[in-house]
């Protein structure tokens, strides 16, 4: 009895590391694909246009995918300013920054911090959505890691400026400029790109022209760092 057990549960730990090996390849697959085509949707956006649809069920959400040239140098400089200096210097994962975000948590009490790159952010907007869980880490890793093997650093940023929130069901550059400011991304001056960027965390605390406190320090801040950050 024991014996046909033992068999049975070894099998299934087989038949678990058959189909997480398969789902790796199906990730890998899908980023070698998004390396060269644009994505129509995201996980994350999926995740988001399901619970607007809860109040709103005719919503949609607010997204044009726009080429690198179509989006504003500024806005480039801003992001990376704000969310990922070093994001042409590491390779997926700032272990600096990771190590004082777990500090700062462990200062706190509570996750304040997150530490995460723009790849990473990009490898779970485009796969998972913003539950939080270890497996969910674990395989966001994973997909950091793949993007950082098969895309140019150009290429990640493009991607991440047309699929991240910047308001309630709006993704991407060209949405966000046309919603908070009226014009196109590539239209976009220093600090309207400093504004947009200090939205980034918290998206849909802001809509448009609405300002606070926080909002023009942290733009101020961003809009001093930029002048350090030179963008392909």
């Amino acid at each position: 009895m024991l014996s046909a057990l033992w068999r049975f549960g070894w099998r299934l730990v087989l038949l678990a590391l058959i189909a997480l090996t398969l789902l790796q390849f199906w990730f890998f697959a899908c980023v070698f694909y998004w390396s060269v085509y644009d994505p129509d949707t995201t996980a994350f956006m999926r995740s988001r246009l399901e619970k607007i649809r809860e109040e709103q069920p005719d919503a949609k959400l607010q997204y044009q995918f726009v080429p690198y040239a179509r989006i504003s140098p500024h806005l480039k400089r801003a992001v990376i300013a704000s969310e990922d200096a070093k994001f042409f210097q590491h390779d997926g994962f700032d272990w600096d920054g990771i190590r004082k975000a777990y500090e700062k948590n462990v200062k706190e009490g509570e996750v304040v911090a997150g530490g995460s790159t723009i790849t990473q952010q990009l490898a779970k907007n485009l796969f998972l959505s913003g539950d939080r869980a270890f497996w969910r880490k674990a395989q966001e890793a994973a997909i950091t890691v793949m993007i950082e093997l098969i895309m140019d650093k150009r290429r990640i940023l493009e991607l991440y400026l047309n699929v991240i929130e910047w308001g309630d069901g709006v993704f991407g550059a060209e949405a966000a400029a046309r919603h908070h400011f009226g014009v196109s991304a590539a239209q976009l001056g220093p600090e309207q790109a400093a504004r947009l960027a200090a939205m980034v965390p918290s998206p849909r605390r802001y809509s448009p022209g609405r300002n606070t406190a926080y909002l023009e320090r942290r733009t101020a801040t961003i809009l001093a760092r930029m002048n350090g950050v030179r963008v392909p």
